[in-house]
């Protein structure tokens, strides 16, 4: 194995289209102890990472490699949880406290000594990886790597989003905004019986969510034929927030699910909150919601509508998904 490799870090943050992701070459890295080495077979590309590279997130160490999305096979390190050859899944969330009143609480995805992946350290854009033992999930063999990238965190994140909006058995879900999380959390929930109303940009998007079931397909503004009981944001536009809580009945929710939401406009207590609706957030996620999830995907018929990206395209895709050119997952290999 070549000491050497090809990686996308992020140079000087910026407007995606001014180049400030570059393709260069690292020193692959060595595992500490407890962690391991990672020859990456594909990894997913996330809007979370388009953020980063633009400054919406500011990157927490220089030249950082984005990618929290990565599917693998561990070719060394130290950790006695994994073997030479076993496939593997490296997600954001990269390490916790485990002694914090939220760890000890079981929501280690608010312990505010959190680390990400792609973030505090380099991720998945890369030949290799590292990743602490413990913050690594077992795969199957039985699907494609590409198939799988997009669960480590679209599908993690729509699945706590999902338990964030207290969507009743057979109830009826708002989606705004049908991208990558989107689409993989429309088909958790019409597997388990709900009613899928979609609002979103882009008639890629809609044609996507009409294929998977929704009942209803419209504009982000539209306002839905018939009350929703829950809703959930994963458009990053603040000023979608009002909508969808004008969209759900008394005692419904709105689950928000971005890392970076641009402001919120001013709410009308009576229009947007009264009658006992609730407004919530999404923050990271746990293991145990992507241990969980796993668990579904392997009962359930949800599956990830990808587009591959070699893996020398990775900054011309990221500008796909800023100017809404991409439908469903892009998954580099």
């Amino acid at each position: 194995m070549s000491d050497q490799m090809d990686v996308w870090a992020v140079d000087r943050p910026g407007p995606i289209d001014d180049g400030p992701l570059q393709h260069v070459r690292r020193t692959v890295p060595e595992p500490g102890p407890g962690e391991v080495l990672v020859k990456v077979e594909a990894c997913g590309i996330c809007r979370t990472d388009l953020h980063l590279c633009e400054g919406d997130l500011e990157p927490r160490r220089p030249g950082v490699v984005p990618g929290h999305q990565v599917v693998g096979l561990v070719v060394g390190g130290g950790a006695e949880r994994f073997a030479p050859g076993d496939r593997v899944g490296i997600a954001w969330l990269r390490g916790t406290c485990g002694v914090c009143e939220f760890c000890r609480a079981g929501s280690e995805n608010l312990c505010p000594r959190s680390s990400y992946t792609g973030w505090d350290a380099d991720g998945g854009f890369a030949e290799y990886a590292v990743v602490p033992q413990d913050y690594a999930y077992a795969l199957p063999t039985d699907r494609s790597a590409v198939e799988l990238a997009p669960f480590l965190c679209a599908g993690i994140i729509g699945y706590r989003s999902l338990l964030r909006a207290n969507l009743p058995p057979g109830g009826r879900l708002g989606i705004y905004g049908f991208g990558s999380s989107a689409h993989l959390t429309a088909q958790l929930a019409t597997a388990q019986g709900a009613e899928l109303f979609v609002m979103t940009r882009g008639e890629r998007n809609r044609e996507l969510a009409r294929s998977l079931g929704a009942g209803y397909v419209g504009e982000t503004a539209d306002r839905p034929p018939v009350p929703l009981d829950s809703a959930i944001v994963f458009a990053p536009a603040g000023d979608v927030v009002p909508y969808a809580l004008e969209a759900v009945k008394p005692g419904g929710t709105v689950a928000v699910a971005g890392i970076h939401l641009s402001d919120v406009p001013v709410l009308n207590y009576e229009r947007h909150l009264f009658h006992e609706r609730d407004l919530r957030s999404v923050t990271a996620n746990t293991r145990r919601d992507g241990e969980e999830l796993f668990r579904l995907v392997e009962r359930l018929p949800v599956s990830a509508h990808t587009t591959v990206v070699p893996f020398a395209e990775v900054d011309r895709a990221l500008s796909d998904v800023a100017h809404g050119r991409a439908a469903g997952s892009l998954v580099a290999v």
